[in-house]
């Protein structure tokens, strides 16, 4: 398979038709392997319209939702970045093509590790990962210029809204399990603007300020 054929059609059918026009996102999408990012036996679905399971019940997230977030967070070369829920890394890998610096906390230590080993191999060297629980951030590394959430939580946690820079920006699903929407948060001192990005469909994000773990 041809993949970096597949990858342009990708940004072209899915995400260009669309209406998304970020040059920074489209640039990034073009030169990040999706298809290393998920299953070996998936790697030929890597670039359809869909989300794709990976490793412990978790899932990467559809191009063109991937997409939509990073454009709504409007990021910058000299940013710094907070993805939580970082999954199989590919959001991450993105971002740090267009980011100065990312971190990234997963709740799933197997997924951490597997995550820090593909982009360590893959050569993307201004990320940096750890386990624990997203709905809290990272406070050690804070002020973030953007925050983005791969997981849906019933609100905006605190934590994370405290440690957005003032401009800064977060985009997260909120809302129960079918009846999500997507946010965009930008800080303002002690005041956030809030837009609808649309509705979305995310796992749950797990964790103190999240939904409790069954």
């Amino acid at each position: 398979m041809d993949f970096a054929k597949a990858r342009l059609e990708m940004i072209e059918e899915q995400i260009l038709r669309r209406g998304l026009r970020d040059p920074a996102v489209l640039a990034a999408m073009a030169v990040v392997p999706r298809e290393a990012f998920v299953p070996q036996d998936l790697a030929q679905n890597a670039y359809e319209d869909c989300a794709l399971p990976i490793a412990e019940g978790q899932t990467i997230s559809q191009p063109y939702i991937v997409a939509a977030m990073l454009a709504g967070a409007q990021l910058e070369a000299a940013d710094r970045v907070l993805e939580v829920g970082v999954g199989s890394g590919y959001a991450a890998a993105v971002i740090s093509r267009i980011a100065a610096q990312v971190y990234g906390i997963e709740r799933n230590d197997t997924l951490t590790k597997a995550a820090s080993a593909r982009l360590v191999a893959l050569g993307y060297a201004n990320i940096e990962l750890a386990t624990g629980d997203g709905s809290g951030g990272w406070p050690g590394a804070a002020p973030f210029d953007a925050i983005i959430v791969s997981a849906g939580g019933p609100r905006v946690p605190e934590a994370l809204k405290r440690q957005l820079a003032d401009g800064g920006r977060l985009v997260m699903p909120v809302g129960p399990p079918g009846d999500q929407r997507l946010l965009r948060l930008i800080r303002h001192g002690g005041e956030f603007d809030q837009d609808d990005l649309g509705g979305v469909r995310f796992v749950a994000l797990i964790g103190e300020e999240g939904w409790q773990d069954a």
